[in-house]
């Protein structure tokens, strides 16, 4: 069966730009950590007529008709996610990651309070305080970093003093490109301590979370998780903020996403997460999320092996963080071309402490979810591996391209992006 039958009728130019970045897709391998591949009951749920349907306020409280199936869809996801997470309230409604994260602000904090939260140049967030951000100019952030570039620890006596001095209202956990686990304890211990709300900003692990490949933050206490429901969750584009056990805290965000923040919520993707959230419920996803951590250490096994930097030593996640600029003397952004045009697809990132600009920085990021989707074991990870640095030891060399992106097309057709997963 034909896909898009209706749009390449109507739209010639659109569905010719969707039919190209399906085959970019599918004869390509995705290693940006942040994206995945989602099933097709997820496409269909993100395709289906409750995106006809406007839908503010929330299930059983909504300020228009009709919403007998729209309320069931958000309750099918509300209680999916808080099984899956261990907790007892959850808004499903936010539409993205920096939207959720925004939302959670305004419900916990007044215009002028604090935030404690990891320094973007050291793998934190730009929704995490980042002068660039509006953000900053509503609330105060202060920074904690690395104590060791080279191994990921975190300075926590650092941050303890400076909790101790700037006294924060929120002490944020969280990354976009931290390639190990944090200490969950201390952070609760050094909140406690200030008397400060405990956060953790899950997005990039939410799935190895669900899955139990890695620590749960509600195990040790944290008040309040916030994350995107892509990413190693599987599912569809959006965002969603969890609450342990605090009523109070569930309550203010529900008020601060609708009616203070956003307006109708996105009835088609709540469905898409809704059905994302079961498949994560499966027991072939714990399976899945421990083989995305298994494929990372193969491929920092062979990073190692060649010499090459990589912040933090390796890797305790689903994501590596390497330095080319360092180790091979290309820089992040000509690193994401020369890959690209082979066939892989990552992006250029600032390492700790970059001598460069964030636009063609030292570092390149890159990670496991989307091959692993794929079927990608040990084995093949190491192969991706060794093709990339064998692409950037030798950038000039075309032929070497043409074998590197031919053999990617064979390792595509060997392992499909599949329809389903359960």
């Amino acid at each position: 069966m034909e896909l898009y039958p209706h749009i390449k009728k109507q739209d010639k130019k659109v569905y010719d730009a969707i039919q190209g970045e399906e085959k970019r897709q599918a004869e390509g391998l995705e290693l940006i950590p942040s994206e995945n591949y989602v099933s097709r009951a997820v496409r269909e749920a993100n395709a289906s007529s409750l995106t006809n349907k406007y839908s503010e306020g929330y299930p059983g409280k909504r300020y228009y008709g009709g919403q007998e199936y729209t309320d069931e869809v958000e309750v099918f996801a509300i209680e999916r996610a808080k099984k899956l997470f261990g907790a007892k309230y959850a808004n499903v409604q936010p539409h993205a990651g920096a939207p959720a994260n925004v939302g959670m602000y305004f419900a916990l904090l007044e215009p002028g309070d604090t935030v404690l939260g990891m320094d973007l140049s050291h793998g934190g967030h730009l929704t995490h305080g980042h002068p660039v951000t509006y953000l900053t100019k509503i609330f105060n952030f202060v920074r904690y970093k690395m104590k060791n570039i080279e191994t990921g620890e975190i300075d926590y006596d650092e941050m303890l003093k400076v909790a101790k001095k700037s006294k924060p209202k929120i002490v944020l956990a969280g990354y976009s490109a931290y390639p190990r686990e944090l200490d969950y304890a201390k952070f609760v211990s050094i909140a406690r301590e200030v008397g400060a709300y405990a956060v953790m900003d899950i997005a990039h692990i939410a799935g190895l979370i669900a899955g139990k490949a890695v620590k749960n933050p509600f195990d040790y206490g944290f008040d309040i998780m916030t994350t995107t429901t892509h990413k190693t969750l599987r599912g569809p584009r959006g965002g969603m903020i969890l609450t342990r056990e605090d009523a109070d805290f569930a309550k203010k965000i529900d008020k601060s996403i609708f009616p203070g923040l956003q307006g109708g919520p996105l009835m088609h993707n709540i469905a898409a997460k809704a059905v994302c959230f079961g498949e994560a419920l499966n027991p072939k996803f714990r399976t899945y999320a421990k083989q995305i951590l298994k494929n990372a250490k193969a491929m920092e096994k062979v990073f190692k092996a060649a010499d090459i930097r990589m912040i933090t030593g390796g890797t305790s996640n689903h994501l590596i963080l390497a330095d080319v600029y360092g180790s091979l003397g290309i820089s992040g952004k000509e690193a994401e071309t020369l890959l690209d045009e082979v066939g892989i697809t990552l992006n250029k990132n600032s390492i700790a402490d970059d001598v460069r600009g964030p636009m063609d920085p030292s570092g390149i990021r890159f990670g496991t979810p989307a091959i692993t989707t794929r079927g990608f074991k040990e084995k093949e990870s190491v192969r991706v591996a060794e093709l990339m640095i064998e692409t950037l030891k030798n950038k000039s060399d075309k032929k070497k391209h043409r074998a590197a992106r031919e053999e990617i097309r064979k390792m595509c057709k060997k392992f499909p992006i599949p329809e389903s997963f359960v």
